[in-house]
């Protein structure tokens, strides 16, 4: 009997080499799998489909993950404000850890014998996927041919070429990671330091002047509406905040950024819903949180931003901090107003039931009627002591 491998498939070069390279020359039976976690539209399956019999596969599934990548992933990234360096939108490593997953169970499912995937060795994605496979795959073989055979673009387009498959995979300037979190740009003026990219590099261009008003209404943390409109589907939500705000450029950005293998990483993104949905509710979370529920989830969220980024989406912790993001989102309700315009949106205000703003207690800088000008007095005084106290004691510190 031949052995089974399963192909995480993405159809582009290095996955496609793949799966012709272990069914001619290694002999094994190809499955070849694509976890969509959002990023592929119905026309780019399909067209995996066709492609993966070409190459020899006996058997192409489409394993689509998204609610699970949403439900899994991405409400807790909004619940913690996540930013990876308080710049970027986890969107390629969160999608890879999912990918992963769902690889790994079909894999289990069918009895594989191997997983194959199509990952380089200078970056994190051989990580994300080999750790996951390692951790629920463990008696399953990991081949990467990429990363093992030093393989060049060159090389494998001639292979395919010498073997009867004809694709359009010449080198562009940039390679583009299209996914429902937002699109990562790499190549070109990116590799250099000292340059920026240019507005041909975007995906989206900006088609929208003048200004406009965005409302984006969230119950318990959760996206519920958009301008009014009520979505039941979460994944619909975010994909109706992105046509409104890439139709002006919005979430554009460079991150730079360490890498799990220890250099450091430079990419270009453009990702308007996540800039706008965390915008949106960071600002909410200001009127409805306790100034310590805020502290404490910015520490938490930020280790949770990190930890995904280099693949640790398994580790226990994860779940626990899981709870704390969803526990704190119990009064985040209502709705965000944002000011869009050309490359740029700015909070305008927020009407929400939990508003901590309102208050019978007092109006900031206008007048207190929870305390008296005694009680104001005395508070200040007691606070003061511990520095009267250390500067009582060290008259000779100059300020």
């Amino acid at each position: 009997m031949k052995k089974k491998v399963v192909v995480a498939f993405s159809g582009g070069l290095d996955t496609s080499f793949t799966v012709m390279y272990l069914a001619k020359e290694k002999g094994y039976d190809v499955y070849a799998a694509c976890a969509n976690t959002g990023g592929f539209s119905p026309e780019q399956l399909k067209q995996n489909e066709e492609n993966a019999y070409k190459l020899g596969a006996v058997k192409y599934v489409t394993i689509d993950v998204t609610k699970e990548y949403y439900e899994k992933s991405l409400k807790y990234m909004v619940f913690g404000n996540v930013l990876r360096n308080g710049t970027y939108p986890i969107s390629v490593s969160s999608e890879r850890i999912f990918q992963a997953l769902a690889i790994s169970r079909y894999a289990n499912e069918i009895g594989a014998d191997a997983i194959a995937h199509g990952s380089t060795g200078a970056g994190n994605d051989q990580i994300r996927f080999d750790m996951t496979f390692l951790v629920l795959a463990p008696k399953v073989e990991i081949i990467t041919l990429t990363r093992d055979m030093a393989l060049t673009r060159d090389y494998e387009i001639n292979y395919l070429k010498e073997h009867g498959f004809e694709a359009d995979f010449t080198k562009l300037k940039y390679s583009y990671n299209v996914g429902l979190w937002g699109t990562s740009i790499c190549g070109g003026e990116i590799l250099d330091s000292a340059q920026g990219l240019p507005e041909s590099a975007y995906l989206k261009q900006v088609e929208k002047t003048g200004s406009e008003q965005l409302r984006i209404e969230f119950k318990k943390g959760e996206i519920h509406a958009v301008n009014g409109e009520v979505f039941e589907d979460k994944i619909k939500a975010i994909q109706k905040v992105e046509e409104i705000g890439a139709a002006y450029g919005i979430g554009r950005d460079m991150h730079v950024g360490d890498t799990i293998i220890g250099i450091k990483g430079r990419v270009g993104f453009e990702a308007a819903a996540p800039m706008l949905i965390i915008g949106a509710h960071r600002f909410l979370e200001k009127y409805t949180l306790s100034k310590w529920q805020q502290y404490w989830k910015d520490q938490v969220a930020n280790w949770y931003g990190m930890f995904l980024h280099e693949s640790q989406y398994l580790e226990p912790v994860m779940r626990d901090i899981e709870a704390m993001l969803q526990e704190s989102q119990r009064n985040v309700n209502g709705t965000a107003i944002l000011e869009l315009r050309p490359l740029s949106f700015s909070t305008v205000g927020v009407e929400s039931e939990d508003d901590l703003v309102k208050t019978k207690f007092g109006e900031y800088g206008e007048m207190q009627k929870g305390w008296t000008a005694e009680d104001a007095k005395g508070f200040i005084k007691v606070t003061s002591t511990p520095l009267r106290v250390y500067y009582t004691n060290h008259k000779d510190e100059e300020i």
